[in-house]
């Protein structure tokens, strides 16, 4: 993998391990915390996301708009499912799972709808990091209704996971879409379709802004920074070698959830910290 794709890759998980630490902590958000977060995402990229424009000739191509409704679309399921997670399962059960199986189906659908090829050590790195989350994860043991619960959620959102980054690969690809465009247009299109929502529960956002403003703001910084280094990286390198390698966040993620949340099974999720790290550099060096 090329060095500029590796920095950019670990540079996101950093800062996506960091914006769902925060998110954990506001599991009664819901879609009021999503959109929230969506609005002042929205806010903070629109400056980047016009001077972008600006300077690619002041033109947004038709298919440009396609792109980011999409994309839109995708995010918002996937924040909406990744909230409910965390509101019934621990972070480091429904974290990983989503981050692992999302890579799994990304470097397959990459392989067999993109026609990539990736070489046999990124193929065995991928393999690592997917039995590296099921270790953290904890699949195979027994748990509690919200253990299984957790696990539900985990796997959904690594359905949508696979999707968003299937398509945004496509748009900042084969569409040209630049990655800071993308970005804002996803934020604006979640804060339009929870917009309603947000509406007529009007009333809570109020109480749910003065409680929880810190993690809120987190979220809406950190996500989007997180998201456009991976967009960068897309252009470096191929979907199946940074879907896969943007999981070092899963370690950070569960040290984080251990240390700072005081969630259990820190040997067992260690070990699989480990085994992620490990395909983590086979995929580099693939």
């Amino acid at each position: 993998m090329h060095p500029a794709a590796i920095a950019l890759v670990v540079g996101a998980a950093v800062a996506h391990a960091g914006w769902n630490l925060c998110a954990k902590q506001v599991p009664g958000g819901g879609a009021l915390f999503v959109w929230l977060a969506a609005v002042f995402s929205a806010l903070f990229q629109l400056p980047l996301a016009i001077g972008t424009v600006v300077a690619n000739g002041g033109s947004v191509p038709g298919v440009w708009w396609l792109a980011l409704l999409v994309s839109g679309m995708i995010h918002t399921g996937y924040f909406v499912i990744l909230q409910r997670g965390y509101a019934v399962g621990d972070l480091s059960v429904v974290y990983p799972l989503a981050r692992g199986t999302g890579p799994m189906l990304s470097v397959i659908a990459a392989v067999w709808l993109l026609d990539e090829r990736p070489g046999l050590a990124a193929l065995a790195g991928t393999a690592a990091v997917v039995l590296g989350v099921w270790v953290i994860g904890g699949l195979g043991s027994s748990g509690s209704s919200s253990w299984a619960a957790g696990v539900g959620y985990g796997l959904v959102c690594g359905v949508t996971i696979a999707a968003y980054t299937l398509w945004d690969a496509h748009a900042v690809t084969t569409l040209a879409v630049p990655p800071l465009i993308l970005m804002a247009g996803s934020a604006l299109t979640e804060t339009v379709l929870l917009g309603p929502y947000a509406l007529a529960h009007r009333g809570e956002l109020g109480d749910l802004w003065r409680a929880h403003r810190t993690p809120i703001l987190a979220v809406a910084v950190l996500s989007p920074v997180a998201y456009v280094l991976v967009l960068f990286a897309l252009r470096h390198a191929p979907v199946s070698l940074v879907a896969p390698a943007r999981e070092l966040s899963i370690v950070i993620g569960s040290v984080g959830a251990w240390l700072l949340l005081g969630e259990p099974n820190a040997p067992r999720r260690l070990t699989g910290a480990v085994i992620v790290l490990a395909g983590v550099a086979a995929i580099a060096a693939g």
